[in-house]
């Protein structure tokens, strides 16, 4: 099963798959049978670890193929019994992975492999973001720990007016309340009853986690997880700080004029016109993106984009179908074939009446060929057309990387790649390509002067979330390497925040508390630097598509629909899958092996020359 989901707040709903599926990594390895097809020689040959890979290689796809379809039955139709199925097939998936991950760690040590032969060995040790060690016990430890904060966090809830809340509706509360009592309110309330409880057992966890990473070879968790990107684990941490230096001067400015709006909009005593912004008032639990406030933002005159897509697509008659119809045509536009048959008659695209199902956006994959399918619960709205085209962005690349004979190979060449494909075509939705498709009158496309009003409410959550998207992973890592003790926990996180975001909480935080458990990616253990890298990597797809295009206005307004000189040039990408390290995926399509801000920069830099003049006179520091 290649499973991809569409954005970074996952379903509450999701929340008990996990939870149940969480004995993934709960086989301990003294418990598990030999690998399949592993040698029993004394001394392994590197021909022998060759043929383990390939017996491995064949028992890891059928088994993501069995839980594939378990998972997908339990999200379309949520029953007590598809609950228990599902889990029963994702804990033998998971059990497979742990036994492989174990035998890999020692074929390692053989003398003699190929640079391939290594590779595969670490891909197979790093898919386990969360290891257990063969001591006995471990790993069950491990399983429920998770199992039991995962729980707090999915029956997590606050308070407004003193009356609880859940966290699904305090996210909505908080894009729209401008109450900044309130808001301080159900931030303080969500942070405390979620992430306060969960503390000890996560240490705990931590501990657990880092004793499996030292039997797979890692110096702990943090490492593990930065070994999977080709390159040393200190060069990925000093290649993301290096990216984030050259982005973070627009994001500052950004950060400097929504500060003077938001201190605007509520007096000196809630914002202050200087230094940090408080993180209640950002339209977001997280303050991850700020899209919510664009009202409160956005510039005068220019505010306005000039159209609504959500009128224009109900104007012209669009259904679920034709708006999904419309997503295959941009793909198909530029030269890949149609979808299946297969993904016409399995997909889910609107809510049954009739039971249960999970309505947040994912793409599959479900038998590592053609079985496409994407689960939404569509409305005829403009965020499910722009999602529409994100998620069959996965679903191409999943097509073309099958042709790998390796299942391993069958992914993204890292995991920022599998968002940033999408995220491109979301970015390609431009008044241009909606005048190809009929949606909006020509003479209605919003002229230059709109231009700074499309580009911040752009920024509001591309840029925003760039340290974000950073810091997660950064003091995780501290944490995992223990330079971050439990004690230091909640500082660690505040003055991490304060650094890349500028941001502070809207109350004291005491030592007990535990904000970071207040985000899901945390108790559910998932890393997070991979949005960072798609926030980055779609630009540059985007600049390289464009510049193949021949398209000559400003970088924000192209529209690379019908051309199949681009789509000939991405396919030669996304059929790469993770055969190779992922600087040579990346050349093939934009010229380059190094990943950097730049096109971000330029797609921004209309927004960027703007900025400075309305921060002109201000500290723009915090």
């Amino acid at each position: 099963m290649k499973m991809l989901v569409s954005s970074l707040a996952l379903a509450t709903a999701a929340l008990a798959t996990a939870a149940l599926a969480s004995p993934a990594f709960a086989a301990p390895a003294a418990a598990v049978a030999p690998a399949t097809g592993a040698t029993t020689a004394a001394a392994p040959t590197a021909a022998d670890v060759d043929a383990w890979l390939a017996t491995a290689d064949k028992a890891y796809a059928a088994q993501t193929v069995t839980s594939g379809r378990a998972e997908w039955v339990y999200e379309t139709f949520i029953t007590d019994d598809t609950a228990q199925i599902t889990a029963d097939t994702g804990a033998a998936l998971s059990k497979l992975q742990v036994q492989q991950a174990t035998q890999a760690a020692d074929y390692a040590k053989v003398p003699g492999l190929s640079p391939e032969t290594l590779r595969k060995l670490t891909m197979i040790r790093t898919q386990i973001t969360s290891p257990a060690p063969s001591t006995p016990g471990a790993a069950e430890q491990f399983s429920a720990l998770q199992a039991k904060i995962q729980g707090i966090y999915g029956k997590g809830h606050g308070t407004l007016d003193g009356k609880p809340i859940n966290g699904s509706d305090i996210e909505a509360a908080m894009a729209t309340n401008r109450n900044p009592a309130q808001l301080k309110e159900m931030w303080l309330s969500w942070h405390d009853s979620v992430g306060t409880p969960m503390k000890a057992d996560y240490a705990k966890m931590v501990d657990i986690a880092n004793a499996g990473a030292r039997e797979l070879g890692y110096a702990d968790t943090g490492a593990l997880w930065r070994a999977n990107y080709d390159m040393s684990p200190d060069d990925f941490a000093a290649l993301t700080e290096k990216v984030w230096g050259e982005v973070r001067p627009l994001y500052q400015q950004l950060h400097c004029y929504v500060r003077g709006k938001l201190n605007a909009q509520y007096g000196d005593a809630v914002q202050a016109k200087t230094g940090p912004i408080r993180a209640d008032l950002l339209g977001n639990m997280w303050a991850q993106e700020w899209g919510g406030i664009y009202d409160i933002v956005k510039p005068q005159g220019a505010g306005d984009i000039g159209y609504d897509l959500t009128s224009l697509l109900t104007a012209q008659n669009y259904d679920p179908i034709k708006m999904v119809k419309t997503g295959e045509g941009f793909y198909t536009s530029l030269g890949f074939k149609p979808l299946p048959e297969t993904f016409w008659q399995r997909s889910q695209f609107t809510k049954p009446q009739d039971h249960d199902v999970v309505c947040h956006a994912s793409a599959w994959d479900l038998d590592n060929r053609d079985d496409l399918r994407i689960k939404m619960c569509i409305k005829v709205e403009a965020s499910d057309f722009v999602t529409i085209h994100h998620e069959l962005g996965h679903n191409f690349y999943q097509r073309a990387y099958a042709v790998q004979p390796s299942r391993w190979y069958q992914e993204g060449a890292n995991d920022g790649f599998h968002e940033a494909i999408g995220d491109t075509m979301a970015l390609s939705i431009t008044p241009d390509y909606l005048v190809k498709l009929g949606l909006l009158d020509k003479a209605k496309v919003p002229g230059p002067d709109k231009d700074i009003g499309l580009l911040l409410r752009q920024a509001m959550d591309k840029v925003a979330f760039l340290p974000f998207g950073l810091l997660i992973d950064r003091w995780r890592w501290g944490v995992f390497a223990g330079k971050i003790t439990p004690d230091t926990y909640e500082k660690a996180w505040n003055d991490m925040r304060l650094q890349y975001q500028g941001i502070v909480p809207p109350g004291p935080r005491g030592a007990d508390a535990f904000d970071p458990g207040a985000k899901y990616h945390v108790p559910a253990s998932v890393p997070y630097t991979r949005y960072f890298l798609a926030r980055i990597l779609q630009f540059q797809f985007y600049e390289a598509a464009c510049k193949e295009a021949g398209w000559k206005g400003p970088l924000h307004r192209c529209s690379f629909y019908g051309n199949p000189k681009v789509g000939a040039k991405l396919d030669a990408m996304l059929t790469m899958g993770a055969s190779k390290p992922w600087p040579d995926a990346l050349q093939v399509f934009t010229g380059t092996r190094e990943m950097s801000g730049g096109a971000m920069l330029r797609y921004f830099a209309p927004l960027s020359a703007w900025l400075k003049k309305q921060n002109a006179g201000q500290d723009c520091g915090w």
